[in-house]
C-alpha cells in the first residue's frame, strides 16, 4: 500500500484550522521567551529515525507469538510499511535490516523501490543468536566468544557477509549484538571470553569499508543470566578502542540494569567521541522493548537533554545512527512505531526548549532548584503543535495516528495480504 499526497493533503484539511491557532499561540509565547522557533521546527524535521525490519510484524516472548492481521511477508512488503509510516511521519527515512532474515534477492530492485519511497538503508545487523539453516557449527555455547575457533570463524565469516550486504544498499554502519554468556558460575572463563570476542572483533572490523562505522551493543542479561560478555557500556567502549577509530559503543534504552543512570552513560560516551548509536524503545522491568515514552517519557527526555548538548558541543563524536527498537504483541506494529516516533520528536523538541547556557550559569552558582525550573519548565511545554508543523512543512500528515486510522491502512493492508501472513524474523 502507498499513500497518495492527495490523501495527505485531504486529511490535513479537517484539522488545518485548529493546528495552525495552536501553532500561533505556542511560538508566540516561545517568541517571546527567546526561542528561535523556525530553526527548532527545521531540527524536528530533520530528524530521522530508521524503522528495525524486525518490528514491522508482531513480536513475542518466550511463552507465545500473537501475529497480526496484514504482516509484511517478505521484505519488498516491509519496505512499503516504512513507506507508509514515513508518508504519514516525515520522520522514518531509513530502514535497518536484520540479516539473515532479510537478505534482498534483487538488490537492483530493492534499492529501487527504496528510493520511490525516499527510504535509506541504515546499519545493518548480524545474527549469530541463532543457528542458521545448514550452519556447520552452532551458536549454542556462544559465538564471537566461543572456546571453538570453527565456531568463532563462522561468526566472523557472517559479520563480513553482512558488511557485504550492507556496502551493496548504501549502508554505512555494521551493528553488533551478542548473545554469549552464561548461565552459571564456572560455565565461562571471563577473560578468555572477553578476549576471543576482542579478537573475533577485530577480525570483523579488518572489513569495514573507510566511511562505515563498527556499532557494538551491550546488554546486562537474557538470554544468559549469569554473565553477558559485552555487559555493560564500559565493555562496549574497551572492546570499540581495542578495534580503532571507526568503531563505536551503541546504546539500546532496554540493555540496562534497573535504575540506570542513561543520560550519563550517553554524555561521556560522546565526550569522549565514541556514542556511535541509540536504539530507542521503553521498559518497566527489564528489556521489555514497549512503545518508546510509554513508561519513563521524563527519563527520555533527560537523554534527550544531554544528547542535544553532545551534539552541539562534542564535535568529536559522529553523527549518530538513531533507530527504534520496539515490539510488541498486542499492539498493531505500526501504530506502535507511529507512537515511538511522536514520543522522540516530543522529546527532542522539549530539550530543544533548555536553555543551555542559563542551565549553565545556574550550575555554576549551584542554583539546584533553577536548575531543575529549568529542566521541568522545558518538559511541561506541549511542544506538538512544533512537531505537527515540522510535518506539515515535510509533508506529513498533523495526526499520524488519526490518519492511519481514517485511511484504514491496516484494512488495506489485510485487503492485500490476507489474515494469515507472518513477518520474517522473530
Amino acid at each position: 500500500m502507498k499513500i497518495q499526497k492527495e490523501q495527505i493533503l485531504d486529511y490535513n484539511k479537517k484539522g488545518l484550522e485548529n493546528h495552525n491557532n495552536n501553532f500561533e499561540f505556542l511560538a508566540d509565547k516561545l517568541s517571546k521567551n527567546g526561542h528561535d522557533v523556525p530553526t527548532i521546527v527545521s531540527k524536528l524535521a530533520k530528524f530521522q529515525v530508521a524503522i528495525p525490519s524486525w518490528a514491522l510484524g508482531a513480536g513475542g516472548t518466550r511463552f507465545g507469538r500473537f501475529s497480526f492481521y496484514g504482516e509484511p511477508s517478505n521484505l519488498e512488503q516491509k519496505l512499503d510499511d516504512v513507506g507508509v509510516l514515513h508518508s504519514l511521519t516525515q520522520t522514518a527515512g531509513a530502514v535497518s535490516l536484520h540479516i539473515p532474515w532479510d537478505i534482498p534477492s534483487d538488490y537492483s530492485a530493492i534499492k529501487e523501490q527504496a528510493d520511490s519511497l525516499n527510504i535509506k538503508f541504515d546499519s545493518v545487523n548480524s545474527n549469530t543468536f541463532q543457528d542458521q539453516k545448514d550452519a556447520k557449527e552452532t551458536y549454542k555455547y556462544g559465538s564471537l566468544s566461543n572456546i571453538n575457533k570453527a565456531v568463532r570463524d563462522q561468526a566472523i565469516q557472517h559479520n563480513l557477509d553482512v558488511i557485504n550486504i550492507g556496502n551493496k544498499l548504501g549502508s554505512k554502519s555494521l551493528t553488533v549484538w551478542l548473545a554469549d554468556g552464561s548461565c552459571f558460575p564456572g560455565q565461562n572463563n571471563f577473560q578468555t571470553a572477553f578476549q576471543n570476542t576482542q579478537d573475533s572483533l577485530i577480525d570483523i572490523y579488518k572489513g569495514i569499508p573507510d566511511d562505515w562505522k563498527l556499532l557494538i551493543e551491550y546488554k546486562p542479561y537474557e538470554p544468559n543470566f549469569y554473565s553477558t560478555v559485552i555487559q555493560d557500556w564500559g565493555a562496549s567502549l574497551m572492546l570499540a578502542n581495542g578495534c580503532g577509530d571507526k568503531a563505536f559503543t551503541l546504546v539500546d534504552l532496554g540493555h540496562h540494569l534497573p535504575n540506570s543512570n542513561i543520560e550519563q552513560i550517553v554524555s561521556i560516551l560522546q565526550l569522549k567521541g565514541k556514542l556511535g548509536g541509540f536504539h530507542f524503545n521503553d521498559s518497566k522491568y527489564g528489556d521489555d522493548d514497549l512503545t518508546v515514552g510509554s513508561i519513563k517519557p521524563y527519563a527520555l527526555f533527560l537523554i534527550f537533554n544531554e544528547l542535544v548538548y553532545g551534539m552541539e558541543n562534542n564535535p568529536q563524536n559522529p553523527d549518530l545512527a538513531w533507530m527504534i527498537d520496539a515490539s510488541h504483541n498486542v499492539k498493531d506494529p505500526l501504530e506502535d512505531l507511529i507512537q515511538s516516533l511522536e514520543a522522540i520528536q516530543e522529546a527532542y523538541a522539549k530539550a530543544l526548549l533548555i536553555d543551555q547556557a542559563e542551565l549553565k550559569a545556574a550550575q555554576a552558582n549551584n542554583d539546584v532548584v533553577k536548575c531543575q525550573e529549568i529542566l521541568q519548565e522545558a518538559y511541561r511545554t506541549d511542544v506538538r503543535p512544533l512537531i505537527e508543523k515540522a510535518r506539515l512543512n515535510s509533508g506529513g500528515v498533523i495526526s499520524p495516528i488519526n490518519a492511519y486510522r481514517n485511511l484504514g491502512v491496516r484494512d488495506a493492508l489485510i485487503k492485500e495480504r490476507g489474515k494469515n501472513t507472518v513477518a520474517t524474523g522473530l
